[in-house]
């Protein structure tokens, strides 16, 4: 198994496959975590779509977050990317109106992109809210990729307590 440090473009370049994260905030000593879908512009910016809740809340207070993003494709094969950075939140306003269509155009690449902040104004019944666009600008950006080199072969142990050969891939 072999552990590597992920440069900038590295990480953005995973950021273009992944639409889903874990967004971190915190207010007055107290974390939050949540999962956020979001879709990144290449550049700087993971735009995202919200109603008004607890995240949003939190997020108005202190726009300080870290969203955490995995990308798994077994024990032996992932990367994380982790994210410091900050909240903007894209007003209803005529200044931010670019960034907003920005946002919507981004993120409407997917299907069904709407529905997680649909659903969740539906749970707290504020159907009459208004649609949050918000982005997170990018400050610091780290990853990490875990793989393996080789096959290797191990013994397994079954449920009827007898031994089997196995092959892993990477060291155990």
């Amino acid at each position: 198994m072999k552990i590597e440090e992920l440069n900038k473009e590295k990480c953005k370049e995973v950021l273009t496959r992944i639409r889903l994260g874990r967004l971190a905030c915190s207010l007055n000593n107290q974390p939050f975590i949540v999962p956020l879908y979001f879709a990144f512009d290449g550049k700087r910016h993971l735009y995202s779509f919200s109603t008004v809740g607890k995240k949003i809340d939190w997020m108005r207070q202190n726009p300080l977050v870290c969203l955490e993003v995995d990308e798994v494709k077994n024990q032996n094969d992932w990367t994380t990317i982790i994210i410091s950075g900050r909240y903007e939140e894209l007003l209803d306003t005529p200044e931010f109106e670019e960034k907003r269509v920005t946002a919507h155009e981004l993120l409407s690449k997917h299907p069904m992109w709407w529905q997680p902040a649909y659903d969740a104004g539906n749970f707290r019944e504020r159907t009459h809210e208004k649609a949050i666009y918000f982005r997170i600008l990018i400050e610091k950006i780290s990853g990490r990729h875990n793989f393996s080199e080789e096959q290797e072969m191990y013994i397994e142990p079954t449920k009827s307590g007898t031994f089997r050969k196995s092959w892993l891939l990477g060291r155990r």
